[in-house]
């Protein structure tokens, strides 16, 4: 699902029309529909002003694959994201991927490994991609759910971070 894709799916979600949403965004209608069309890649300042303005996680989540060209979390749209489904699904897969890791020969260097070993290293990091899908996506609905803003989270946690000294 494009950007464009996504932010009109929000915007009728939110019985916005163009207009409305352009004026809260403050860019104009047209830039709006050209996004929302496939006409025009959706610009830095624009998806900034949409994060900002709507701190909505679906559009977060599509603006990192804009951006990275797809290197990023997937957002469900096929799945079942009510807090509890999530959960379970989170556990499950958290689960999967520490069974894994256990068992993943992460002491050997790259030229160490043995074809098997090279299969379980991808499989162990396939599992971890997995168990970060579904705890993004966890996050995500508890976020929405409990009027958390999902900026705010990350923002907490970069803070949490850089006081660890963990960044810079």
């Amino acid at each position: 699902m494009s950007i464009g894709d996504v932010i009109q799916t929000f915007r009728k979600e939110q019985g916005l029309t163009q207009e409305e949403f352009a004026e809260q965004i403050l860019i104009d209608r047209s830039s709006v529909a050209k996004v929302e069309n496939g006409k025009r890649q959706a610009q830095k300042h624009f998806m900034k002003q949409v994060a900002d303005t709507f701190d909505e996680p679906r559009l977060y989540l599509a603006i990192q694959e804009e951006v990275t060209g797809g290197a990023s979390v997937p957002y469900l749209d096929n799945a079942d994201l009510h807090r509890a489904a999530t959960h379970f699904k989170s556990i499950e897969e958290a689960e999967e991927a520490l069974m894994v890791m256990r068992s993943a020969p992460i002491s050997k260097k790259r030229e160490q490994l043995t074809v098997a070993d090279q299969e379980l290293m991808k499989a162990m990091i396939i599992e971890c991609v997995e168990a970060i899908t579904a705890l993004t996506h966890h996050v995500m609905v508890l976020c929405k759910e409990y009027a958390i803003s999902y900026l705010g989270i990350w923002k907490q946690h970069r803070a949490e971070l850089k006081a660890k000294k963990y960044m810079k």
